[in-house]
């Protein structure tokens, strides 16, 4: 653990309550915790809850039980019952076309390395998304990507209530 790290974990723990074991390992290196939290920090036009939404699928698709977990909780908070975020993490929102829409192109970005097929993106923007939606799709994709590489190759202890694989 960096030294230079205790600020933003105070701050942390200040905000969850606790520190989260991915946010610990972050902070591994002198410049990861706060490299990551300014990208997840950033201004985005997506909401927090459209950003929930992304943050599951993309948790799904790349098989983090850490990520699935902790979205599962934040999921809650911003207003997804436990069966809306099971349905978002299966690919789909049939509870609202607009998160659907957005669920199917994220899930579809991460299935195909970007390489988008046009239905997702017609659907996207029939939704009322424009281009500068999708490039903070795409920001989403990859910061939450970021923490399930992590867990998926350290495998840190989980400290939010798991969810069962779908």
């Amino acid at each position: 653990m960096s030294i230079d790290n205790l600020p933003v974990y105070d701050a942390i723990i200040k905000s969850v309550g606790f520190m989260p074991n991915l946010f610990a390992t972050l902070g591994l290196s002198d410049n990861g915790l706060n490299r990551y939290i300014s990208f997840q920090n950033e201004k985005s036009s997506l909401s927090n809850k459209e950003k929930e939404a992304i943050n599951l699928i993309v948790s799904e698709v790349n098989e983090c039980n850490y990520c699935r977990a902790a979205h599962t909780t934040i999921g809650k908070m911003n207003g997804f019952t436990d069966e809306q975020a099971l349905e978002l993490r299966s690919g789909q929102a049939a509870f609202d076309d607009k998160l659907n829409a957005l669920v199917k192109l994220s899930q579809n970005i991460v299935n195909t390395r970007g390489k988008v097929l046009p239905q997702y993106l017609e659907l996207f923007f029939n939704e009322g998304y424009n281009q500068g939606h999708l490039v903070d799709v795409i920001l989403q994709i990859g910061e939450k990507t970021i923490t399930n590489y992590l867990h998926n190759i350290t495998q840190v202890p989980i400290d939010f209530p798991e969810v069962s694989k779908i």
